[in-house]
C-alpha cells in the first residue's frame, strides 16, 4: 500500500504529518509527504525515513518577507499555488492508494483534484477545528474580507465564508482542473473538506461539538514520540540553576514587535526567572551576555518542556499540545489565524494565560506571566498532562488502511 500525504503551510502543518508518515511505515505502508522546499523540513523527514516532494516556494520566505503578502496578492498566489500542487502531486501520487491533504485551503483543492483525476481515495485532514463548518462558532476571516459586523448568525457567517472561498480560490483551482479535463467546483470549501473530514487534535485541548452537517472524526494528534536527546550545553544550562521560562514564536516572524525577545527577556526577568529563548522564524536572539540566559535553535521540545518553568509562545496547535502534554504552564500571544482559540483554549482549561493580541507589552506580558507561574496554574498543567492523548497517528494510520482497504475489490478464491 503506498499513500502521499501532501500539505502547504509552517513547520505546524508539516510536523504532524511526519508523525503519520512514521506510524504507518511501521505498519507497512509506504508513505511520502509532498510539502514546501524548505530545508528543515527536508531535514526533519529525512532524519525519520520519509521521502519529501517538494514543492511551491520556501514557507519560511513567505511567512518572513520583509513586506508581507497583501490581501489583493491572495487570489494570484493561490492561483500559483494550485498549478504548482497539480504537477508535484500528479507526479508523486502516481502508484499511490491514497492522498491525504491538509494545509492552506488552495493546496489543499489541488491535492484532492489530483486524487479525483486518478481515481484514488481522498481524505482531508485539518490541525485545529475553525476550518470546520459549525453552528456553534464562527468562522475565521480571510485577509482584506471582513465578515459584515451586524451578522451574528453563525450559519450565515460560514454561508458567506464559502462565498469568500469561492472568490478568492474558485476560478483558479477550475481553470487548473479543466486542464487535466475534470469539470468545475461549485463550493471550493465543501469540496476540499469532503463528508467525513479528520480533526487531528486532542478532544480535550479542543473538544468537538457534534453537528448534523458534517461527519467529523476525531482522530487525537498526531504527534512523533521524539527520542533526541538535548543538547550539552542546553542541559548544563537547565542543570545550572531553577527552570527558566521558555519563550519562541515558531514560525511566526513576530512583525507587531520591533524587539519581541527583549521585552520577552525583561518581563521574565523581573519574575525572577531564567531565560531560554528559542530562535524561531522570528531569529529571536539573546540580549546582552549575562548567564541568566540560553539560546536555542531546533531541540526537542517535547523533551525540553517538561523541564521549564513555563511556555511563553504564539499558540500554534502542535507548540500548545506540546506544552500541554509536557505539563508546562503556558502564556499565548497569539499572532495569527487559529492562535486567538488556541490562546482561549489554554485559558478556559486553567493551564496557562492568554495574551490579549498580537503585541505585547512588559506590563501586559508580566500580568500574564504571573498568572502562568501560579502553584495553583502549574498543578492544573501537571493533571492535564496524562489526559493528552497520545495515539493519535496509529488511530489515524489504521483508519487510513481501512478506508483503502474498503476501497478494494475482494479477491476471487
Amino acid at each position: 500500500m503506498r499513500v502521499l500525504l501532501s500539505t502547504y503551510g509552517s513547520r505546524g502543518d508539516v510536523e504532524p504529518l511526519v508523525g503519520l508518515a512514521v506510524r504507518l511505515r511501521a505498519l507497512g505502508v509506504e508513505a511520502r509527504v509532498c510539502a514546501p522546499p524548505d530545508e528543515e523540513f527536508a531535514e526533519r523527514l529525512a532524519g525519520v525515513g520519509v521521502p519529501l516532494v517538494p514543492f511551491g516556494p520556501s514557507a519560511r520566505a513567505v511567512t518572513t518577507a520583509t513586506t508581507p503578502p497583501s490581501s489583493a496578492d491572495l487570489p494570484r498566489r493561490a492561483a500559483e499555488l494550485i498549478a504548482a500542487q497539480f504537477a508535484a502531486v500528479t507526479a508523486a501520487a502516481e502508484g499511490c492508494d491514497a492522498l491525504v491533504a491538509t494545509g492552506l485551503m488552495p493546496a489543499a483543492a489541488g491535492a484532492r483534484s489530483v486524487a479525483e483525476r486518478l481515481g484514488i481515495r481522498y481524505l482531508y485532514a485539518t490541525f485545529q477545528q475553525l476550518t470546520l463548518p459549525s453552528p456553534h462558532r464562527p468562522p475565521l476571516a480571510y485577509a482584506g474580507r471582513p465578515f459584515p459586523p451586524e451578522v451574528t448568525d453563525n450559519r450565515v457567517l460560514w454561508e458567506l465564508d464559502a462565498e469568500s472561498i469561492d472568490a478568492l480560490f474558485g476560478a483558479a483551482l477550475n481553470t487548473n482542473r479543466a486542464s487535466i479535463g475534470l469539470p468545475p467546483v461549485d463550493d471550493v470549501r465543501d469540496y476540499v473538506i469532503g463528508d467525513r473530514p479528520w480533526l487531528a487534535t486532542d478532544p480535550i485541548l479542543d473538544p468537538w461539538q457534534e453537528t448534523p452537517d458534517l461527519d467529523v472524526v476525531q482522530t487525537g494528534t498526531w504527534m512523533l514520540p521524539d527520542k533526541r536527546p538535548l543538547p550539552a550545553e542546553l542541559v548544563a544550562f537547565l542543570d545550572a540553576g531553577a527552570p527558566p521560562v521558555y519563550v519562541g514564536f515558531g514560525s511566526m516572524p513576530m512583525r507587531a514587535s520591533t524587539d519581541a525577545a527583549r521585552l520577552a527577556v525583561e518581563a521574565i526577568r523581573a519574575q525572577g526567572r531564567r531565560v531560554l529563548v528559542g530562535r524561531g522564524w522570528a531569529d529571536l536572539a539573546l540580549i546582552d551576555s549575562r548567564d541568566d540566559c540560553f539560546a536555542v535553535g531546533e531541540v526537542n521540545q517535547q523533551a525540553l518542556f517538561g523541564r521549564v518553568a513555563a511556555v511563553v509562545h504564539h499558540g500554534g496547535a502542535g507548540t500548545t499540545t506540546t506544552a500541554a502534554r509536557a505539563g508546562a504552564p503556558q502564556v499565548v500571544v497569539p499572532q495569527m489565524a487559529d492562535q486567538p482559540y488556541w490562546a482561549g483554549r489554554v485559558a478556559d482549561l486553567g493551564i496557562g494565560a492568554a495574551h490579549d493580541g498580537p503585541t505585547p507589552t512588559f506590563g501586559s506580558l508580566s500580568a500574564a506571566l504571573r498568572t502562568a507561574l501560579t502553584p495553583e496554574t502549574r498543578a492544573r498543567a501537571t493533571a492535564m498532562a496524562g489526559t493528552i492523548r497520545t495515539d493519535g497517528a496509529t488511530v489515524a494510520a489504521l483508519l487510513l488502511i481501512e478506508a483503502v482497504s474498503a476501497d478494494r475489490p475482494p479477491v476471487s478464491a
